[in-house]
C-alpha cells in the first residue's frame, strides 16, 4: 500500500519515483552550474591577472600571481600618458573606429533596405553572392587593397585604414535580418502619405530596426578598435599609429615592461566594456531576431 502523507487539507500519495527524477534534475542543475562557474573563472583569471599586473610596478610575467598585488603603484600608468604618446593612439583609433562605425551603419543600413523593401529581377542571387563574400579570407584582400590604396596615394593615411572598413556583407545580412520583421504595412501607411523610399527609410524603417543597428555598431566598433593587420600594413608613422599598433610597439627584443604593456591592454579594454555594458540589451535583442546563434 503507497504511504499516504497530508498536504494541506488533502492527502497525497508519496510518489518515489517522481522524487528520485526530481532529486537527478537538482543534482544536474548544480553540477551544471559548477561548469559554467568554473568556465567564468577560467576565462575571468586573465583579465584579472591583468589589471593585477599592471598596478604591480616592474612585476613579469614569471612572477606568481597574486590577487592583491605587494605593492599597488600607478607607475606603469604614468610611463603610458607622461612618457609615451598614448593619449594619442588613443584619440586615433577612437576617431578610426567611430568614422567606421558610422559608416558601415550607413552602408549597411541603406543595403539592407534596397535588398527587403525594393523589388527587382535576381535580388535573391545578388544577395547570396554578395553574402558569399565572407567566405573570403581577409588575408587574401589584403594585397589587392594595399594595391590598390598605393595607387589612391593612401598609404600611411587614415582613409586608407577606413575605406575596406565601410561596408560588409555581415553587415548587411544582420541589419537586413531585423528589417525584415518590420510590418509591410508601415511601409504601405506611409506611401499613402506620400513618403518617398528615402523618408520611409529614414523615418519607419530605421528606427524600427534599433536592434539589429545597435549590434552592429557594437561589432563595427569593436572590429575597428581592436584592427591590428591592416594599419599595420597602411601606417608608417609613429604619431599615426593606433592603439593595437602602439601596444605592439612596447614588446621589446629583449625585455618587455610588462606592467606598462598590461596597463595599455586595461586601458584598451575599458571602452569596449563600456559600450557593450550600455548597449547589451540592443545586442541580445538583435542577436536574437537575426537567428545569429
Amino acid at each position: 500500500m503507497p504511504e499516504l502523507r497530508m498536504s494541506g487539507a488533502r492527502p497525497v500519495a508519496a510518489d518515489p519515483a517522481g522524487a528520485a527524477k526530481q532529486s537527478r534534475a537538482r543534482l544536474g542543475r548544480v553540477v551544471l552550474l559548477m561548469f559554467v562557474a568554473l568556465g567564468a573563472i577560467m576565462m575571468f583569471f586573465p583579465f584579472l591577472w591583468t589589471v593585477i599586473t599592471s598596478f604591480s610596478s616592474g612585476l613579469g610575467l614569471s612572477a606568481k600571481p597574486r590577487l592583491i598585488p605587494e605593492q599597488p603603484s600607478l607607475d606603469a600608468y604614468r610611463t603610458l600618458f607622461l612618457d609615451l604618446p598614448f593619449a594619442r593612439v588613443v584619440f586615433n583609433s577612437l576617431a578610426i573606429a567611430v568614422v567606421v562605425t558610422f559608416a558601415q551603419v550607413m552602408t549597411s543600413a541603406l543595403a539592407a533596405y534596397v535588398f527587403t523593401r525594393m523589388p527587382f529581377r535576381g535580388r535573391g542571387v545578388v544577395f547570396a553572392l554578395y553574402l558569399a563574400t565572407m567566405m573570403i579570407p581577409g588575408q587574401v584582400l589584403l594585397v589587392p587593397q594595399f594595391v590598390i590604396m598605393k595607387n589612391l596615394g593612401l598609404i600611411d593615411n587614415y582613409v586608407g585604414v577606413i575605406i575596406p572598413s565601410i561596408a560588409t556583407a555581415f553587415g548587411v545580412f544582420l541589419v537586413k535580418q531585423g528589417m525584415d520583421a518590420i510590418p509591410r504595412e508601415l511601409d504601405e501607411a506611409a506611401e499613402l502619405d506620400g513618403a518617398s523610399h528615402f523618408q520611409t527609410f529614414l523615418r519607419i524603417v530605421l528606427p524600427n530596426a534599433g536592434p539589429s543597428i545597435a549590434t552592429l555598431a557594437v561589432f563595427a566598433f569593436m572590429g575597428s578598435w581592436n584592427n591590428f593587420l591592416w594599419p599595420l600594413v597602411i601606417l608608417r608613422s609613429e604619431e599615426k599609429q593606433t592603439l593595437p599598433l602602439a601596444l605592439a610597439g612596447l614588446q621589446g627584443q629583449y625585455t618587455t615592461d610588462w606592467d606598462v604593456m598590461m596597463a595599455g591592454s586595461v586601458i584598451s579594454i575599458l571602452p569596449m566594456l563600456a559600450i557593450y555594458i550600455f548597449a547589451q540589451k540592443y545586442v541580445v535583442r538583435g542577436i536574437a531576431s537575426s537567428g545569429i546563434k
